[in-house]
């Protein structure tokens, strides 16, 4: 895809991608001791257990800033991404939020995930996986104000699905 990209003028670089429970635990209670709001927190981050990033499935591209892809440059990579990223197997599963999505995480243009392999992942934690298997973080005393799983797990681009 970043090759192909190239030849269109657009560079594509990982950023970020597979993360391990330890690495999602950091940057969930760093933005916790900031916030100390569940909703908050999970508008740009997934709690530690429920990251896309722990299968390797997924990753961000360019920026994790949701500025940069109002700048030139950020538009012009987003719009290559969402015009081909789908031919290479990808989806942006954080897409807006509208009637087919209307829960979950804010929409975040840089996270990208490969659907051939994702797909089965995002079932397989629906079936496997109960909210009270969610533990050993910052704040999972407040899980019970939200449903993680219906909608933030599964509160993706039904595209992704």
């Amino acid at each position: 895809m970043s090759d192909e990209a190239k030849k269109d003028g657009v560079t594509l670089k990982i950023i970020s991608a597979t993360r391990n429970f330890d690495t999602q635990k950091g940057i969930w209670n760093t933005k916790w001791e900031k916030y100390h709001d569940i909703k908050q927190v999970l508008t740009y981050s997934a709690m530690p257990g429920t990251s896309r990033h722990h299968w390797g499935t997924d990753m961000d591209i360019n920026s994790v800033d949701l500025a940069y892809f109002n700048t030139e440059k950020g538009k012009k990579e987003y719009e290559w991404l969402s015009k081909n990223a789908k031919t290479f197997g990808f989806c942006q599963p954080y897409s807006a939020k509208s009637t087919d999505r209307k829960t979950g995480h804010s929409e975040e243009k840089w996270h990208w995930s490969y659907i051939p392999l994702s797909k089965t992942f995002t079932q397989d934690f629906k079936n496997r996986i109960k909210q009270s298997d969610l533990i050993g973080f910052s704040g999972v005393e407040k899980i019970s104000e939200v449903n993680i799983i219906d909608e933030y797990v599964l509160g993706i681009n039904p595209e992704c699905l």
